[in-house]
């Protein structure tokens, strides 16, 4: 487990390189689409984070081009790509007047709404552990899901930022958003999207610098941290500023952030 060819941020921890020991798990083919998280509210009258603060936070060049945003919707200063959209949800990701195809994988959705989502089908969020034995697909210290080459003989494997951050989008990969689940083709586990498409939460706490004491034995992450472990990368990562679709990459967010390109994929309990 961990970044094998020593390319990851340093604030992220991927270092040092260790072995881990898993016991068995199953987990989900593809990250939970927004027919199966609707099937969850509707059974359940589960409100998410995002539709009960009433906003969310949408990458700018999926807004309208040339036409008015939606009401109230600004950008965030700090990143400035990112726009906070009044009713921006699961249902609608950019916001009102938006629908969300069922095939699509479910986002705007916090950490708390995907625990509550899998104790309602009684699964559970990987470990960050779990998660990269996943993604590497039997893969041993591979930098990416299916390999070292980011588009093997020309083909794109995975949907991220094709372009100049965060101006234009060449989208040669065909997305300039979430692609539906099962897009591109499986890692060697049968396993769809591990890398871009949406990033992915998983259980842990997240430390940058616990690798270096974690537990050789089915590791749960720190007792506490600075937020949650997400894996994976989106859409939105590029070389240039979220080189985070390689398998060893990590980052993390508070529980109760939502956004258009996270969402996540369960295991059994």
């Amino acid at each position: 487990m961990g970044d094998h060819f020593d390319e990851g941020y340093a604030e992220d921890g991927e270092v040092p390189v260790h072995p881990v020991l898993l016991d068995g798990f199953g987990i989900d083919v593809t990250t939970v689409t927004v027919a199966a998280f609707a099937e969850f509210a509707e059974a359940t009258g589960f409100t998410t984070e995002a539709e009960r603060q009433g906003s969310s936070a949408v990458f700018h060049l999926q807004l309208p081009e040339g036409r008015p945003w939606p009401a109230g919707a600004t950008r965030i200063p700090t990143v400035p790509w990112w726009v906070g959209v009044p009713g921006a949800d699961w249902r609608h990701p950019t916001g009102p007047g938006s629908e969300a195809g069922p095939d699509e994988p479910v986002v705007h959705v916090s950490w708390d709404d995907a625990v509550a989502y899998c104790a309602w089908a009684a699964r559970r969020l990987p470990t960050e552990a779990e998660w990269e034995y996943a993604a590497r697909g039997g893969l041993e210290g591979a930098r990416y899901a299916w390999g070292n080459e980011l588009t093997p003989g020309g083909e794109h494997r995975c949907n991220i930022f094709q372009g100049e951050f965060p101006q234009r989008n060449t989208v040669h990969d065909g997305y300039a958003a979430t692609a539906p689940v099962g897009a591109f083709p499986p890692n060697g586990y049968g396993l769809y999207e591990m890398a871009g498409n949406v990033w992915e939460w998983c259980a842990d706490w997240f430390l940058p610098r616990y690798y270096a004491r974690s537990p050789r034995q089915n590791p749960q992450g720190p007792p506490f941290g600075t937020g949650r472990v997400m894996r994976g990368g989106s859409f939105l990562c590029h070389a240039s500023y979220c080189n985070r679709y390689r398998v060893a990459a990590r980052s993390s967010n508070t529980a109760d952030s939502t956004s258009s390109n996270c969402g996540f994929r369960t295991v059994t309990l």
